[in-house]
């Protein structure tokens, strides 16, 4: 079993390297997509990220419970990458994004955690790390910014392998 955490800033190449990493190991690949489309440019950008992935890997969307369906979905023979971790938190605590009523941020967060050492194969996930610039104006943006850095520090600490990807190049942070 093995969990990579890929991190970076916007446009800076993680999904791109993420997927290189699940095409070159030989096994087959699941895509699970955290994303709602809420916007035409928004929808743009997911087709981007559709358009270069191979045909022959499975698409799952879920932009909620992402615990039970890596763990539905993981297999020894399997590779599943999760993009990304920022849309699944923004979908919990965001208001405006109509999260379900049937659980919470918190319980969800935490099944995720109690998950991800236990689950076969290899498992990729996708992180924006938002903690590099400013202190953001604005209750609820800082509340995000807060919430993704301690998700990015406790996926870290039980990821086998965590990587800061910049302008394109992979540093391993964690081997």
């Amino acid at each position: 079993m093995t969990t990579h955490l890929i991190l970076g800033g916007a446009r800076s190449g993680k999904s791109a390297y993420a997927e290189k990493l699940a095409a070159e190991s030989g096994l087959t690949v699941t895509y699970m997509a955290t994303a709602q489309v809420y916007d035409a440019e928004f929808g743009a950008r997911i087709q981007h990220h559709q358009d270069r992935r191979p045909v022959d890997w499975a698409l799952v969307e879920e932009p909620h419970y992402l615990a039970a369906t890596l763990s539905r979905l993981a297999a020894p023979n399997q590779c599943l990458i999760v993009d990304c971790l920022t849309l699944w938190l923004a979908q919990w605590i965001c208001a405006d994004c109509n999260p379900p009523k049937e659980s919470s941020w918190q319980v969800e967060r935490e099944a995720l955690l109690t998950v991800l050492a236990s689950l076969p194969g290899t498992i990729i996930l996708v992180s924006n790390e938002v903690g590099m610039g400013i202190v953001p104006l604005g209750e609820i943006n800082r509340q995000f910014q807060d919430e993704q850095g301690r998700l990015n520090q406790a996926v870290a600490a039980v990821a086998n392998q965590a990587t800061f990807v910049v302008a394109g190049l992979p540093l391993k942070l964690k081997a």
